[in-house]
């Protein structure tokens, strides 16, 4: 079965609109994983806009299945994940700008910068993972800066899905698939959602785990975040 890792960002969006301290992030995370989710994913940006870099600090003793930090990996955001060492550090080329993230790395310009940044992130015993595009040269670049897995950007999926083009899982199995030839895990995000999600994971072989934020609360807002959780899990069967 493929994990899934609930992102809970927009909880924190919410609760940054108003003040105080509701809803709770730290309760957010304690019950999708009651109801089920084996992960929850923070991306916490350098202006904390959503998610705070003390609430990183604040999910520690209250995640006990994975615990994912996505993120730029600017000196800040490295200290921060040292200090926490959550199960998996997944990094994120985003803008400081940037409303979410729109790219993955260009494996091969940045290999050494990356390479440097997974090395330490391993030896404190962090998992890594790095966002890619379905793109064969980007997953054979991921492979030589000594990642353990890359993360499929699948915004691109999720469009055409959303246009009746099924065939734009295409590249997203051709990487999976030379992810798993190359010994590279694998996991994906951006755009998932209840609609698009059994049809990718039937598309990818070895898909190790999804991240799904955006959607998932979005979608709970009508259906409950308990049964929101269920519906992909079983999805993901």
């Amino acid at each position: 079965m493929t994990k899934l890792s609930v992102n809970i960002n927009k909880i924190a969006t919410l609760r940054n609109s108003r003040g105080g301290n509701v809803p709770s992030v730290t309760q957010v995370a304690a019950d999708v994983q009651k109801f089920g989710a084996q992960g929850v994913t923070i991306h916490p940006r350098p202006d904390e806009r959503h998610i705070r870099y003390n609430d990183a600090r604040e999910l520690v003793p209250i995640v006990y299945t994975e615990y994912n930090i996505e993120g730029n990996p600017v000196p800040k955001f490295i200290d921060l994940v040292l200090e926490v060492k959550p199960t998996q550090v997944t990094l994120v080329p985003d803008a400081d700008d940037a409303i979410t993230s729109n790219a993955g790395w260009d494996t091969i310009t940045h290999k050494s910068f990356l390479q440097e940044v997974i090395q330490e992130f391993q030896r404190n015993g962090i998992r890594t993972s790095i966002f890619v595009d379905p793109v064969l040269s980007m997953v054979e670049g991921a492979k030589a800066t000594g990642t353990d897995r890359i993360e499929l950007y699948t915004e691109g999926f999720a469009h055409q899905y959303g246009l009746g083009n099924y065939d734009g899982v295409k590249p997203y199995t051709e990487s999976a698939l030379l992810a798993q030839e190359l010994g590279l895990g694998l996991n994906a995000g951006h755009d998932l959602s209840l609609d698009n999600i059994k049809f990718f994971k039937d598309n990818i072989p070895g898909l190790l785990e999804v991240s799904i934020g955006h959607a998932l609360i979005a979608e709970s807002l009508y259906l409950g975040l308990e049964n929101v959780v269920n519906m992909y899990l079983q999805k993901l069967k």
